[in-house]
């Protein structure tokens, strides 16, 4: 008898192949044993996506160092828990998305002129979730290896690991909380508001448990990486206007205000009269 994954040569009697590791499979798949093996791998307590999403909140640095060392057997890889994480965010918006549609509606936050503009944005971020979730890593990654450029503990590729390991865990957990919160008719906007307070201060307890430092420096560091967020984004709403600009969307939307002032006025000039 052989390993069918790795073609090692077993007993008639092993359970396991002392080479690869991997179970020896001697039933014809069936939907029992299907579910038992689904089952086993997701729901027992014992597997590792489940000590990899305990030990995130427990011990974040082992799970992440334990990666960034090459011990990788205990835990859910770096790549396979991102994955996982765009999985169920991608579950998460299916499900607003076919059930509570009227809690992503952002109508109510457009400025007179700009109507359909925030609903726009909301629309984008639906359509590329997983896409601005995967560039949103490198560059919280760049961040945090400036802000700990005192520390020379981490390079750049481990930097981009610990932000995939937060990044994905903060997913995980805010995907759950939205679907649960929408059972409640909460708006998305006030739960992902939530979200990321809670995005905020894991990464923080994460950094600060890896690199062991006070709480008032992970505080400083923490604030200074909100800062340079916020003019990276600032510098790409700069960007993005001067795009709208050049293509004429910039104009148009002046126009728009500008026509639903002039109307506002004329409103008023009639009821005056």
């Amino acid at each position: 008898m052989t390993c069918k994954n790795c073609k090692n040569a077993l007993h008639n009697n092993d359970d396991y192949c002392n080479k690869c590791g991997a179970k020896v499979i001697r039933n014809r798949l069936t939907l029992n044993n299907l579910f038992i093996d689904v089952t086993q791998q997701y729901f027992n307590v014992d597997n590792k996506f489940f000590k990899t999403f305990t030990s995130l909140f427990s011990k974040p640095e082992i799970v992440i160092d334990n990666y960034i060392s090459g011990t990788r057997k205990k835990y859910v890889n770096v790549v396979s828990y991102f994955a996982i994480a765009l999985t169920i965010a991608g579950f998460q918006m299916f499900i607003l998305n076919k059930f509570f549609p009227e809690l992503l509606n952002m109508d109510f936050l457009d400025q007179e002129g700009m109507e359909g503009f925030q609903q726009k944005n909301m629309d984008f971020s639906k359509d590329y979730q997983g896409l601005i979730f995967m560039l949103a890593v490198p560059i919280y990654a760049l961040i945090s290896k400036v802000v700990f450029s005192n520390h020379k503990k981490y390079n750049y590729t481990e930097h981009l690991v610990i932000n995939m390991y937060t990044s994905a865990h903060f997913s995980i957990i805010s995907s759950l909380f939205i679907i649960i919160t929408s059972l409640f008719d909460i708006h998305f906007s006030i739960t992902s508001s939530i979200a990321i307070i809670f995005q905020i201060l894991f990464t923080a307890y994460c950094f600060k448990r890896l690199y062991q430092i006070k709480t008032s420096e992970i505080a400083l560091k923490t604030f200074l990486f909100i800062l340079i967020l916020i003019f990276i984004m600032f510098v790409v709403t700069i960007a993005m206007g001067a795009f709208m600009y050049l293509n004429g969307d910039l104009q148009k939307m002046i126009e728009v205000k500008k026509s639903a002032k002039e109307a506002s006025q004329l409103s008023s000039q009639f009821f005056l009269f």
